[in-house]
């Protein structure tokens, strides 16, 4: 996976994400006030209308992010639409049987084909069945990087080898070179190749942030790393200097975006979780101020069934006056690391 790595900086070119500032923020949230994978004011419609069996404002929506070319949009919002379509396939089928063409619905479709394929025991033999649908996806917009994005994250599931997969990573960043969901999915890929070897996905994570734009996404991918690491209970000690420079950084992204924005919500989720991993508790409760109601399930689905609830008695905890020191069960699982190898195996999990 060597090859890889040297193929990042061949295509990075200036991409950049808008800058917002970081509003302050007040009290802690009630409990009641906190909400799960929240989505944001342009999804928020469209799974409205979907929930009334209508599609039109989720094929707008698509339709904005392409013209516009908001491909970290783009892919969120594919992510959810297509777990929406999971759980009510009909609404699915008719928008793909009215516009049969429509980059939006072919994209859904890829996604959806793989989340359906991704829990079963079989999963490496069904994935294979649904290459057509990622190859129409990406046929429907050759800028779009986000079918690319869903072809890594088939490769990893289909255990495809290293040089397919570098074909399919060099077109994804020449398309757009820091797109963060492309950039996950191949550090993905590398800890599920070389099971262990954190050192390399750090090599990987750590230049491609360092090619990165300051208010680039991709700046959270060491801490992707790290969580990896820390969770993953396996592989040579990478040294505590490394862990506590890629949740730096991660806090430095974190500060270009408004508090209580469920736009860097799953950043600064994952962050809390590395933060607590690391002992950094006042930096932790930085960031659960900047999360403020917005709890997403990644990373907490990894350590309970109710990450609502889990997330909600951590933060509990940690805000308590005193600061007594946090129970193990908040931020592992009793007698499971639960990293990136382990855990609840959910289609979302890739």
């Amino acid at each position: 996976m060597v090859g890889t790595m040297a193929l990042l900086p061949s295509f990075i070119r200036p991409t950049r994400l808008a800058k917002r500032p970081a509003r302050p923020s007040g009290r802690p949230p009630a409990p009641d006030e906190t909400v799960l994978d929240a989505p944001d004011d342009r999804l928020s419609p469209a799974l409205v209308g979907a929930g009334r069996g209508e599609y039109a404002a989720a094929a707008d929506l698509l339709a904005a992010t392409r013209a516009a070319a908001e491909w970290e949009n783009r892919d969120r919002y594919t992510r959810r639409l297509a777990a929406f379509a999971r759980s009510r396939p009909e609404w699915y089928e008719e928008w793909r049987a009215d516009a049969p063409d429509d980059p939006g619905a072919l994209l859904v479709g890829a996604q959806l084909a793989v989340d359906r394929a991704w829990p079963s025991p079989a999963r490496a033999e069904l994935l294979r069945e649904v290459s057509p649908h990622i190859t129409a996806a990406a046929r429907a917009d050759d800028r779009d990087p986000v079918p690319w994005r869903i072809a890594l994250d088939h490769a990893r599931g289909s255990r495809a080898g290293h040089r397919y997969f570098e074909e399919l990573w060099e077109a994804a960043v020449r398309r757009a070179p820091h797109h963060y969901g492309c950039h996950v999915a191949a550090l993905r890929y590398l800890a599920s190749s070389w099971h262990g070897s954190h050192r390399e996905c750090f090599d990987f994570a750590e230049r491609a942030a360092q090619d990165a734009p300051a208010d680039s996404l991709v700046q959270a991918l060491p801490a992707r790393a790290a969580f990896g690491y820390l969770t993953d209970g396996c592989g040579p000690e990478v040294p505590r200097a490394r862990l506590d420079a890629a949740a730096d950084r991660a806090i430095t992204l974190s500060g270009h975006f408004p508090a209580a924005d469920p736009w860097p919500a799953e950043v600064r989720n994952k962050l809390l979780y590395v933060l607590l991993c690391l002992d950094r508790h006042e930096d932790a409760r930085t960031q659960l101020r900047l999360i403020g109601p917005y709890a997403t399930s990644f990373p907490w689905e990894r350590l309970s069934d109710d990450p609502l609830g889990h997330f909600l008695r951590l933060r509990e905890h940690l805000l308590a006056a005193g600061s007594p020191p946090l129970p193990a069960g908040l931020i592992t699982a009793p007698g499971n690391p639960l990293g990136e190898h382990g855990g609840h195996d959910r289609a979302g999990d890739h």
